[in-house]
């Protein structure tokens, strides 16, 4: 079996769609896209609600996960990178685990059979 890899990106919201377009021109259809909470260094920000001041720590992000083979993962961050990059703080982090094991339930396929079939 081949090397495989999840690759875990967080993001801010409004660079989903040419996230997903960016990758499937690369290949990849298959992906897990998660609305979640959260911030880094850029902390939170300040909202005003009747006059009311909030500090709002966590802020919407979009956290996309794509299961690919290992030779591919370069051409992801790479992807990735290029679509997302602003010289602001908060414009996201990308993550890369390796994966053991991967099974498609429908076929009993394993590895990169999973991933591919």
């Amino acid at each position: 079996m081949g090397q495989i890899s999840n690759v875990v990106i967080i993001f801010n919201p409004e660079k989903l769609t040419d996230l997903r377009r960016a990758l499937k021109e690369v290949g990849l259809s298959g992906m897990t896209v998660t609305r979640v909470d959260g911030n880094g260094l850029q902390g939170g920000t300040v909202r005003y609600y009747s006059d009311d001041k909030v500090e709002v720590d966590l802020l919407p992000k979009i956290k996309v996960e794509v299961i690919v083979p290992g030779d591919k993962v370069e051409e992801v961050i790479d992807v990735t990178k290029k679509v997302l990059k602003t010289s602001e703080t908060g414009a996201g982090k990308i993550f890369v685990y390796d994966v053991s094991r991967v099974i498609r339930i429908s076929t009993d396929d394993e590895g990169l059979d999973a991933l591919n079939s």
